[in-house]
């Protein structure tokens, strides 16, 4: 069991997964559904272990560079759990910074976007936080994310509306105060 699951309450997911079961007229002892409470809890575990993680440990080993340009990462998949319906939504992240003498390993920023998804989340919160967690770390310049994502909660059920997707940005420092860096930032990011 990861550290992050043993923080988790199982037993009590477990017995709340049963409950659900019962409450919607299904035997959560039947062949086909004895085991699923105990899944859903080491599910859960897994999707929410963001929780229990401070995404800025990433971003602690970095590397004296002047490099002074845009660096860039595009098209970082990530799942994350809507907060309101407890659904899933996925996408893909594209996060920018503009180093002040120091640059982190490119996994680095998949790590964080990673951990900062696997929490109960809205889209706008998740974005938010990235550049944030980002901006502080890399005592950046600059800091620019744009995710865009397809939600389950509004394409399975409620609206049903499949293939729509929901593009949210955030921009830092020069990226937000300067017109031209935001608009390069922007063009990097979106692949243009």
């Amino acid at each position: 069991m990861s550290e992050s699951a043993s923080r988790v309450d199982l037993a009590a997911i477990e017995q709340a997964v049963r409950t659900i079961l019962q409450a919607v007229g299904e035997d959560p002892s039947r062949e086909g559904l004895a085991q699923t409470p105990g899944r859903v809890a080491r599910m859960y575990a897994e999707l929410f272990a963001g929780l229990h993680e401070d995404p800025a440990r990433h971003l602690q080993v970095h590397f004296t560079e002047q490099y002074d340009e845009m660096v860039v990462l595009r098209d970082i998949p990530f799942y994350s759990m809507c907060e309101h319906h407890l659904l899933p939504f996925m996408g893909r992240a594209h996060v920018a910074y503009l180093p002040r003498g120091r640059v982190v390993g490119i996994s680095k920023l998949a790590r964080v976007v990673e951990d900062i998804a696997r929490r109960p989340q809205v889209q706008e919160r998740l974005t938010c936080e990235i550049a944030d967690v980002l901006m502080k770390e890399l005592k950046a310049r600059g800091v620019g994310v744009i995710i865009a994502a397809n939600h389950t909660c509004m394409t399975i059920r409620g609206v049903r509306k499949p293939g729509s997707e929901m593009v949210t940005s955030v921009m830092r420092g020069l990226f937000k105060s300067n017109l031209a860096t935001r608009n390069e930032a922007i063009n990097l990011l979106m692949g243009r």
